[in-house]
């Protein structure tokens, strides 16, 4: 493909007028040959909060270098991170998905606002992927997402430790079958460094996402943070991004019904995340893509759960990195006659990257395709009563298709975590946390303390949970989340009432209640909504639902 003539940045830098614009880069150190080449936009998510993008700094470095030696010049910019795992069960995680929109706007804004001509991002904690991915098929410029891998497994005697671990012995030691000094050891174990969490969690899932989207080189978001092939894949990516921006090659090139399908037949296939179906959506919605929720029910009907990770199965990001990695594992896929071929940003199609599957001898991480960890995918699309608009049941964590039971009905996630640890959840029972939807809560919550304080107790298996908020990709358990529309949109799971009869019927994909909800809509009133100030007032206002993405872009205006 041969190099295009003109450039997106001399909008700045060409020409007499723009004399001011160029004195100010030769401050920064722009010298004038600088002036004909590429400016690449370095955006980092780099952050000390938390081990997930504490190394990017680090990995700036041979980035830069890599696209000094393709002969363009590299501008730094930084924006946020809100870390997943710190804020968990805190009014802080409010801000966790919200943070996904700053993001995807603070890159939009410098990359546009600078005219450059291309961007590499470099991500690492769960909302700072799929934010990397909105911006590009927003903007569609020439760009990639590098990913700054996972963390290595922690260890206590010679159990291999992730933070799932730590989460789950909250509830072992509220319990009573820990100790708070076993629950002190496995804390001070589980994170022996950079990297984000360990297992097929929102984090790796998203990384392995951005591989089959297209956007990240294939194989380069598989190794570990602190492995030394990472720096060798940094420089490599920031060659890469300059013979993108050469050649004009853009993100939605690479974004399409296709890719989009194939990554969330990997998420399934995986046992990954939930969260994957909400950040899919979005990004489809920003590249203009038609991609419904049903295309995930369609994906994990088809697909079985071939990998043995968790928080479902046995293993972590590093083993699967050891077994062959994407590469490998998307390998059986293809081999099932599960993908389509598509382009990505390594110059070749995906199925040409996975002819080059090296899978490690005896490895068992990745399984065959007859002998799955579960014959269907990782979630399911529900509907009924309390779903109209569509709800997600992670699948991947249990064997029970039917739930039935009294529902035990929570305003917020403190309420229902406190009842839990305090003895209030029994077995049978079917929890309601209402009010944590992207608007009602705002920032649509995730529920990983209480679903891991379920697993902690012995509950996992014998209580259903349903809410307007989501999971961690840690979660598992018999679980639904996204319900919507939610309680804060009227949506019908703001009238259940404690002791209300629930059924979940996952073979026929129904949520349904006996109770007259219509009955009850008519003498039911909105409560005021909850105001926090700033941008959580902001972003209430403009998000669309879950099923729609939760995205705060054009198309959610109706919400005014």
């Amino acid at each position: 493909m041969s190099k295009i003539t003109s450039k997106r940045s001399d909008a700045i830098v060409k020409g007499p007028a723009h004399a001011p614009a160029r004195a100010m880069l030769r401050a920064t150190g722009f010298e004038t040959g600088d002036f004909e080449a590429p400016i690449i936009g370095v955006i980092n998510t780099w952050s000390t909060i938390t081990p997930c993008n504490m190394h990017l700094d680090s990995l700036a470095a041979p980035v830069r270098a890599g696209i000094r030696e393709a002969g363009a010049r590299a501008v730094d910019f930084n924006t946020i991170v809100v870390s997943d795992g710190v804020t968990m069960g805190a009014e802080g995680m409010r801000a966790s998905l919200i943070s996904r929109e700053v993001i995807a706007d603070s890159i939009e804004l410098a990359v546009r606002g600078h005219s450059l001509d291309g961007a590499i991002i470099l991500v690492g904690c769960d909302k700072t992927i799929p934010a990397a991915a909105m911006a590009l098929a927003r903007m569609d410029v020439p760009g990639l997402i590098f990913y700054g891998g996972s963390i290595m497994p922690g260890s206590l005697n010679g159990k291999a430790l992730s933070i799932q671990d730590v989460f789950e012995a909250v509830g072992a030691e509220a319990s009573g079958s820990m100790s708070e000094e076993e629950l002190g050891e496995i804390e001070r174990a589980a994170c022996p460094g950079a990297g984000a969490c360990g297992g097929q969690f929102t984090a790796n899932t998203m990384a392995m996402a951005m591989s089959m989207l297209g956007l990240s080189p294939m194989g380069a978001n598989d190794i570990p943070a602190i492995h030394p092939d990472k720096t060798d894949a940094a420089r490599a990516c920031g060659k890469r991004v300059v013979e993108l921006a050469e050649q004009d090659v853009c993100a939605r090139q690479f974004i399409n019904a296709q890719s989009l399908e194939n990554a969330a037949i990997a998420a399934s296939a995986s046992g990954g995340s939930t969260n994957a179906i909400l950040h899919l959506l979005a990004i489809a919605h920003e590249a203009g893509v038609d991609f419904d929720l049903e295309t995930f029910q369609d994906a994990a009907a088809k697909t079985p759960v071939i990998a043995d990770l968790k928080p479902s199965g046995q293993y972590l990001a590093h083993d699967l990195f050891q077994a062959g990695g994407t590469r490998a594992f998307a390998a059986h896929l293809r081999s099932a006659g599960l993908l389509g071929d598509t382009p990505t940003v390594s110059g070749q199609s995906l199925f040409a990257e996975l002819d080059e599957a090296i899978e490690a001898p005896g490895q068992k991480v990745i399984l065959p395709m007859d002998a799955p960890l579960k014959k269907s995918g990782g979630y399911r699309i529900l509907y009924g009563d309390l779903a109209p608009d569509g709800a997600v049941l992670k699948i991947s964590g249990h064997e029970r298709d039917i739930f039935e039971g009294p529902a035990k009905v929570f305003e917020s996630e403190e309420d229902c975590f406190a009842a839990l640890q305090n003895g209030g959840i029994t077995a049978g029972d079917v929890v309601i946390i209402r009010n944590e939807g992207p608007r009602g809560g705002p920032g649509m919550r995730e529920m990983l303390a209480v679903t891991a304080a379920l697993v902690g107790r012995g509950l996992s298996e014998d209580v259903a949970l349903i809410t307007d908020g989501r999971f961690s990709g840690a979660s598992k358990g018999f679980v639904i989340g996204h319900a919507a529309p939610e309680a804060a949109n009227g949506g019908p799971i703001a009238l259940v009432r404690n002791g209300d009869r629930i059924r979940i019927d996952a073979v026929q994909r129904r949520i349904d209640i006996d109770a007259d909800l219509t009955a009850r809509r008519a003498a039911w009133q909105q409560p005021p909504r909850k105001l926090f100030g700033g941008v959580f007032d902001k972003y209430a206002r403009l998000v669309s639902s879950a099923s729609k993405g939760a995205v705060t872009t054009i198309s959610s205006m109706e919400n005014f």
